[in-house]
């Protein structure tokens, strides 16, 4: 079975099982949607919509971050893993809303990369999940699912993107991404089905009997 084959079978399997998506990030708009995937680093999205609930009631555009400083929104996200740093990155991301583009998000590629603590993968989600563009954001657990189904050969996330881009057409790139981060979450866990139990794996791979060590991203 190649590549291309595999593929098909967990696109299939995938749609399935998930004919939906919902953005498991909680948001009002598209700044909110920026600000939680920005605070989702290392840190569960249960975690981080559990903290934004009591947030943007309130709080839900740049000017109103600008206006809390940053020592205020340090305290607002304090249960959030290193929210030092993620509440200076919210700050200075949203002074620069502020000043250059009129408190609106942009809707490019190029200048969300630009903004502070934002990366490729925080500006895809948003460009994915936000404003409808095709897109493919890659993090961790998408890296280490599409080496244990065949998809990539796990050198690095930006393999991994090209080489997901590259099997699935365009169309189902949004959707998919969702549905590939839902599975792991129930089915091809890291320390539980290790590439050899779930349906994916096993429809793969169906003559794997070892364990998959994956690299990490």
């Amino acid at each position: 079975m190649n590549e291309i084959q595999r593929a098909k079978i967990v696109l299939k399997i995938l749609n399935k099982i998930y004919p939906t998506t919902p953005i498991p990030l909680k948001h009002r708009n598209i700044f909110t949607l920026l600000i939680s995937v920005l605070l989702s680093a290392q840190c569960t999205d249960v975690n981080v919509n559990n903290v934004t609930r009591n947030i943007y009631p309130k709080y839900n555009k740049p000017e109103h971050f600008v206006k809390l400083g940053r020592k205020k929104i340090e305290k607002l996200i304090r249960s959030i893993g290193i929210f030092r740093i993620k509440a200076k990155s919210v700050y200075n991301l949203s002074k620069t809303l502020v000043e250059k583009y009129n408190g609106k998000v942009p809707r490019t590629f190029e200048e969300l990369e630009e903004l502070p603590g934002v990366g490729h993968k925080t500006a895809s989600v948003v460009m994915s999940q936000g404003f409808g563009y095709p897109a493919f954001p890659i993090d961790t657990h998408i890296h280490r699912l599409a080496q244990r189904w065949g998809l990539t050969n796990g050198k690095n996330v930006v393999q991994t993107e090209e080489d997901l881009k590259r099997l699935f057409p365009k169309k189902y790139w949004n959707k998919l991404h969702l549905q590939i981060i839902y599975y792991g979450r129930e089915y091809c866990k890291a320390r539980e089905c290790h590439g050899i139990s779930c349906k994916i794996c096993t429809s793969c791979y169906p003559k794997r009997k070892k364990p998959v060590k994956t690299k990490k991203a």
